[in-house]
């Protein structure tokens, strides 16, 4: 008999990577628990829990179908919640869409005469976003954060004395709960390995060990590099075209499917030029260029308008990009063959070379370049979308500004300042978090941008820039009282 956490711990391997304190994070269909694991070579200790029996994936699908019953009688559909036939059928379409808003920011539910009323059918159309999603289910998410941290406080640990933490259990897709993870412990969680499958596997390697044989972990085919487009946004405090974030991150399983919404930025912007990067840094420039494709004939409306960035990437190594403007169903797409064969230093720096000449020298835009009357329509294209966000980074879909992921560290990340901990910053580990997170947070103060008053955008700004000062300057202090301000005014524009 072996328990859950350590079956998850041999799977990823942990036991082969020297002494690591593991945090093991289930949630399953039913129930919630949370371990901290201590592995050591051989030994494999749990060094405390904590849970509830009673959260699950199931209780993110009530609430998702409260909110299709609620919008369905909105719309003057009949209330079913007598007819079980109904009720069956919506809680299934709950489900599917869940599942479809791990890996895309809006899905549609459709179900064929639902009901009848007076003796007509009526049928259920209606769209619902991750956005809306994830601020449904962030109370039941924040929830087990308070059992994250008592198991760490009955274990004795500070959020860094983690190594790395292990999701497990199909509810762990949802985007929503690595993102906080990410915020609060300041680690990339990992999910590599089949988080419905992640425990019957690490039983499957001790079996494996047991009979004689030399196995490690379990292998898992996963995408070396990460991909995404370069859009319009705040780069080191400054505007820029050139901002990146990933669409589909490295150490993704293959295949992969990933999407992202991205919006227009000049009214009646026609196209948009998408070009895809590989790579981690923020600055696209310091990427490689992979790929580049126009999408035209854009509808003829005011700026943010949506245009969905889609990637799909193979066990070939083939990476297929989508753009979908949301509206109108127009698409283009480019197909790049070998996206994940390493580069060898001579591509790489004909890359660049071909990057200057696209771009110049790549400065950042002031906000004179931005001044309405001076842009020229036919520019914009590079700078068409601020990346949405579904639940904070939006996503996300939202996201948080994605950094160099360090090596050592296994890509330690945070997409927000709120850190626990109230002793003075010190150390190189803690640095590293402490500006992850204040990067993190001043993305997620840009997808807040059009929900902030005046007066909330103009504390925004002298945040940014007293953080940008506080990083450049070695003002550890000051980055993280900033950090904590910024993310409180935050909060509010969100809960507003």
């Amino acid at each position: 008999i072996i328990n859950e956490p350590t079956a998850a711990a041999l799977a990823y391997g942990s036991d082969r990577e020297g002494d690591r304190t593991v945090l093991v994070y289930d949630l399953g269909g039913g129930t919630f628990d949370v371990s901290l694991v201590q592995v050591s070579g051989d030994v494999t200790e749990v060094l405390a829990s904590h849970g509830n029996n009673r959260l699950g994936g199931d209780d993110f699908d009530q609430l998702l179908l409260d909110l299709v019953l609620a919008r369905f009688v909105a719309t003057g559909g009949p209330d079913v919640r007598d007819d079980r036939r109904a009720m069956s059928r919506l809680l299934r379409a709950a489900e599917e869409a869940k599942k479809r808003l791990s890996f895309e920011p809006y899905t549609r539910l459709r179900e064929e005469h639902l009901a009848v009323r007076d003796g007509v059918p009526v049928h259920l159309d209606l769209e619902v976003s991750r956005e809306e999603y994830e601020r449904l289910i962030r109370h039941l998410v924040e929830s087990t954060l308070d059992s994250v941290h008592r198991a760490l406080a009955d274990a004795g640990k500070q959020p860094d004395q983690v190594d790395e933490i292990l999701l497990v259990g199909g509810a762990t897709r949802t985007p929503l709960l690595s993102e906080l993870l990410r915020e609060k412990t300041g680690l990339v969680p990992r999910q590599e390995v089949h988080p419905d499958l992640c425990v019957a596997l690490g039983a499957g390697v001790l079996a494996a060990r047991l009979g004689g044989h030399d196995i490690d972990r379990v292998l898992v085919d996963i995408s070396p590099y990460s991909f995404g487009p370069s859009y319009f946004g705040l780069l080191g405090g400054r505007p820029s075209a050139h901002c990146y974030h990933p669409v589909i991150a490295r150490n993704t399983p293959f295949p992969a499917s990933r999407t992202d919404t991205y919006v227009t930025m000049a009214d009646n912007q026609e196209a948009w030029q998408v070009s895809v990067y590989q790579g981690d840094d923020p600055n696209a420039l310091n990427n490689v260029l992979v790929g580049r494709f126009l999408i035209e004939g854009l509808s003829a409306v005011p700026a943010g308008n949506a245009v969905l960035c889609r990637m799909d990437l193979d066990l070939d190594g083939i990476l297929r990009v989508t753009a979908t403007e949301k509206r109108t169903g127009l698409a283009k797409h480019i197909t790049i063959e070998g996206a994940t064969t390493a580069l060898t230093p001579a591509q790489v720096a004909e890359a660049r070379r071909r990057m200057q000449d696209l771009f110049g020298d790549g400065k950042d835009l002031t906000e004179a370049d931005l001044d309405e009357d001076d842009v020229d329509d036919t520019d914009v294209d590079d700078a068409a979308g601020i990346a949405e966000a579904p639940a904070a980074p939006a996503g996300r879909s939202s996201r948080p500004a994605a950094g160099r992921a360090d090596e050592t560290e296994r890509g330690r990340r945070s997409d927000a300042g709120d850190r626990s901990s109230g002793h003075e910053i010190g150390g190189e580990r803690e640095r590293r978090v402490s500006i992850s997170e204040a990067r993190a947070l001043l993305e997620r103060g840009q997808r807040l941008h059009d929900r902030m008053s005046a007066e909330d955008r103009e504390e925004a700004v002298m945040f940014q820039q007293a953080i940008e000062k506080a990083i450049s300057g070695g003002d550890w202090d000051r980055l993280r009282a900033v950090t904590a301000d910024l993310a409180d005014l935050l909060f509010y524009v969100e809960e507003g």
